[in-house]
């Protein structure tokens, strides 16, 4: 059992029978009333973020998470699929809870796959990745008033970012996993 008091960033916790993953919570005293504890929480299976409170010391079950290095294989429309590097065992993930993450992610890439009590759940991406821009416009220089300005850029992957102006065809670029930001050229 973990209660409030223990509650991390990352922790995944089982409510009312679903997993659900702490992504932020705040301690909260009250002058009046007992303390309690605002929580973000994104359930497991689907990626929905939700706010819940509960009570300061309320229990809940600790679900076991596991990551396990895996190569990602390919995405067949319906299924990620993906291998043990170790066992060379393959597993299949239906790609709609993993879209956002597979954005980011080319076919023979090492991944983390996280198991929520032994079935796999998701992936846990690196904080940024480098990506080749497979197309975009050439960016004219003068086109706003500053100097700067951004342009859209489709990536090796498919997935498409803002980019600055200088940035072209070939080039390689920082992107930021959580937010889909561009950040530098690699």
């Amino acid at each position: 059992m973990i209660s409030t008091n223990q509650f991390k960033n990352g922790n995944h916790i089982e409510v009312d029978g679903t997993v659900f993953k702490v992504m932020e919570f705040q301690h909260v005293k009250p002058g009046k009333g007992g303390a309690f504890v605002r929580t973000k929480l994104r359930r497991a299976q689907d990626g929905a973020v939700i706010d819940r409170t509960f009570r300061a010391g309320e229990k809940f079950r600790a679900v076991r998470t596991e990551a396990r290095k895996m190569q990602f294989l390919y995405a067949d429309g319906t299924d990620a699929h993906f291998m043990d590097a170790e066992s060379y065992e393959q597993l299949a993930i239906p790609e709609a809870s993993l879209a956002d993450k597979l954005r980011w992610t080319k076919p023979n890439d090492e991944v983390d796959v996280l198991f929520i009590d032994e079935k796999p759940a998701d992936l846990q991406l690196p904080s940024s990745v480098e990506l080749d821009v497979a197309e975009t416009e050439p960016g004219l220089r003068g086109d706003t008033a500053s100097g700067g300005g951004n342009k859209p850029a489709t990536l090796e992957t498919g997935a498409t970012i803002q980019v600055p102006l200088f940035v072209n065809v070939g080039d390689r670029v920082k992107v930021q996993t959580e937010t889909g930001q561009y950040m530098s050229r690699a």
